[in-house]
């Protein structure tokens, strides 16, 4: 059963690039407070397998068929899925993500490595869509937990989180979660795949440059279905992933895991 909150879909936007070395995007430090999130959409009986999509790109470019056999996927391993669209994709949300106890997160969403005027700091951000104001999250903001940040100059500044918001204020631990992340560099580094580890996390994977969106939306269905359905090793999906799409056909990203120990567990043992 897919629960979620139902938004209907902005005007689509054209596909420019998502937040990454070489591709221009700004993304400046600024100021932040904090304020709980709401519980998740309904609650899940004891024991059962909840998973996790946050599609923060659904207000920018929708992919109804990407959710819809992600959805199938993963409901015919066993989970039941929280749906986290457009507005929905806020701080909040992120900070208490630990707490709503999901085996399994997939984050659809922008991201890259921080930019001050034309400079890389080498600090991953992944965006929400919560617009940035400086009276907003001040704490966070002051302490590097997040970030503004833009698309282009034509889309308005938003939140971003860093590695040390995860560290540092969200709530509670994660019971080995798997985190897959479709954004751009998100193992370029390893600053959030350390950080989502050492929050309870069991694995994190990743793609180590810039991706388009088509090509990773593409390429994550396969990772999930190699994963689920034919029932394979995290090195197994991975390998497979790559051999059924090759490396991002414009930026040459590949497909990775954090930590590398855990290349010869399925995702049974991995969320155990």
């Amino acid at each position: 059963m897919r629960r979620t909150k139902d938004k209907s879909p902005k005007k689509a936007l054209p596909w420019y690039g998502w937040l990454v070395i070489g591709l221009g995007i700004v993304v400046v430090v600024t100021l932040v407070r904090a304020s709980p999130e709401n519980k998740p959409f309904g609650s899940s009986d004891p024991g059962e397998l909840k998973a996790a999509i946050v599609d923060q790109l659904y207000s920018l470019k929708p992919d109804e068929a990407f959710i819809s056999e992600i959805t199938g996927e993963l409901e015919g391993y066993g989970f039941e899925i929280d749906l986290y669209q457009g507005d929905d994709v806020t701080v909040d949300l992120y900070r208490q993500l630990p707490s709503y106890g999901y085996e399994l997160i997939i984050f659809r969403a922008h991201s890259g490595l921080l930019a001050s005027k034309g400079e890389v700091t080498y600090r991953t951000c992944v965006f929400t869509n919560e617009l940035y104001s400086q009276r907003k999250h001040v704490a966070e903001q002051l302490s590097h937990q997040l970030a503004m940040a833009r698309i282009t100059e034509h889309h308005p500044w938003v939140f971003a989180i860093g590695a040390k918001l995860v560290a540092h204020s969200m709530k509670g631990k994660f019971d080995d979660t798997a985190m897959i992340m479709m954004g751009c560099s998100c193992l370029y580094i390893e600053d959030f795949a350390r950080s989502f580890i050492k929050k309870g996390a069991s694995t994190y994977i990743g793609w180590d440059a810039s991706v388009g969106l088509d090509y990773v939306d593409n390429a994550t269905m396969n990772l999930i279905g190699n994963l689920c359905t034919k029932g394979m090793t995290l090195h197994q999906a991975v390998a497979k992933t790559i051999a059924q799409n090759g490396a991002d056909p414009n930026y040459g990203a590949v497909l990775k895991y954090y930590p590398s120990q855990n290349g010869n567990q399925t995702l049974k043992q991995l969320i155990k």
